[in-house]
This record gives C-alpha cells, sequence and structure tokens, in this order.
C-alpha cells in the first residue's frame, strides 16, 4: 500500500515521512494555502527522496507557466492536479511533460464517485478526497472524511489512493472498510494548519502497521 505524505514544509517532517516509509512526498504550490511553499524551497526538501520515494508536485487548476516552473525546479516524480481540471486538461498535462499525474477527485455521494470514473486511463491515479466544507477556501487539506462505504462497488482495478479526515485514530477503520492502494494525509499529522508534527507522522505510520498486522 502507498502511503503519502503531503503538505510537508520542513526537513524534519521529509525525514519523518521517509523514514516511516512514505512512498510519496507531497509539495503544494496554491498561494492561498497554508502548507504552501516556493518551488525552491520544494527542491531543496524532496532532494532527501530521491531514489526513496516519489516526489509530488501538487497544484490546483495551475496554468502552463506555473506547471513549466515547477517541472524545471522542482523536478517532482509526478503531478497532483487538484483542481477541476477536465480530463481533456488531464491529458494535456501529460502530454507537456512526459510525468504521470494523479488527479484528485472530491467525493460526498455515489453520483461523485460515478463522475470521477471519467479520469480512468487519462489519470494514471486518482485520489479520492472529501468534498471542501461550504465556505473553505481550500479544495483538499480540510481535514474531514467523506462516507468510505461508498467505495464498496468500485472497480478493484481502479489504482487510487484515499485521503479526506485520515489520522492515527481512523486509519486502521479506513483500510479495513476500502482496502485502498494508497493513503494521502496532511491536516491529519500537523499540530496546526500547515505545520506538520514528526510526532503525529510517526504515530500514522504505526497505525498502519498496527492495522496491515491485524489484517494478515
Amino acid at each position: 500500500m502507498d502511503i503519502k505524505i503531503c503538505g510537508l514544509s520542513t526537513e524534519d517532517t521529509v525525514a519523518a515521512a521517509l523514514n516511516g516509509g512514505a512512498t510519496h512526498v507531497g509539495f503544494i504550490f496554491f498561494p492561498r494555502s497554508p502548507r504552501h511553499v516556493a518551488p525552491q524551497q520544494a527542491a531543496a526538501l524532496s532532494g532527501a527522496a530521491k531514489g526513496r520515494a516519489q516526489v509530488v508536485a501538487v497544484t490546483v487548476d495551475a496554468d502552463d507557466a506555473t506547471l513549466d516552473t515547477l517541472v524545471r525546479v522542482v523536478e517532482p516524480d509526478m503531478l497532483q492536479l487538484h483542481g477541476e481540471e477536465t480530463p481533456e486538461r488531464v491529458r494535456a498535462v501529460k502530454q507537456r511533460f512526459g510525468l504521470p499525474v494523479m488527479k484528485a477527485q472530491a467525493i460526498s455521494n455515489l453520483a461523485d464517485l460515478t463522475a470521477a470514473q471519467r479520469f480512468a486511463g487519462v489519470a494514471d491515479r486518482l485520489l479520492f478526497d472529501a468534498k471542501a466544507p461550504k465556505g473553505a477556501v481550500l479544495p483538499g487539506g480540510n481535514g474531514v472524511a467523506f462516507d468510505w462505504t461508498l467505495l464498496a462497488g468500485l472497480d478493484a482495478s481502479l489504482p487510487y489512493m484515499l485521503s479526506g479526515g485520515l489520522n492515527a485514530s481512523n486509519v486502521g477503520d479506513a483500510v479495513a472498510r476500502t482496502n485502498p492502494s494508497g493513503l494521502d494525509i496532511s491536516s491529519g499529522v500537523e499540530r496546526t494548519p500547515g505545520i506538520k508534527d514528526v510526532a503525529l507522522i510517526e504515530s500514522f505510520f504505526a497505525a498502519i502497521r498496527s492495522a496491515t498486522q491485524r489484517a494478515a
């Protein structure tokens, strides 16, 4: 099971993610987010991940010029599109940069999940996140979960990451209910918005290990 720690911004939390066993580390490039980092900062931080985990550049409705800069400076392994991008936009980004693309989809009901499958075969991976609460300024990282039982009838061959409201106390239940191919966490390992906590990251990985041992 892949595990992505997203919204990293410091050396110690990047190290905690990698030491815990993260397969993906995410850096957010969205000025309205408290997790936003500059491309040069992300490039410096992501060096530790080379050869150990996939570096993911997370954007929201970014234009080509913005993506050009990120790809040149950060040299990510994957692009994550977390806005209102269409399948056509995902396809264009893949063709332009030659990188795998993960497309985030906001889920609150079965219709949202059905709509998300229009990206199957276009995006390399989907990320299912909870819909942002009314009035929220961020599309993700809001610390809310959706009804995981909606995923029960999902095509098992569809690669996705489960996101939204995960933390050390509920990740075992999430794994048991959905058996996802990947997990993505951001606010669930923060002591305040945008500030990751090493101890919370370590607790999250410990909870995952406990859950997978029980499943075995």
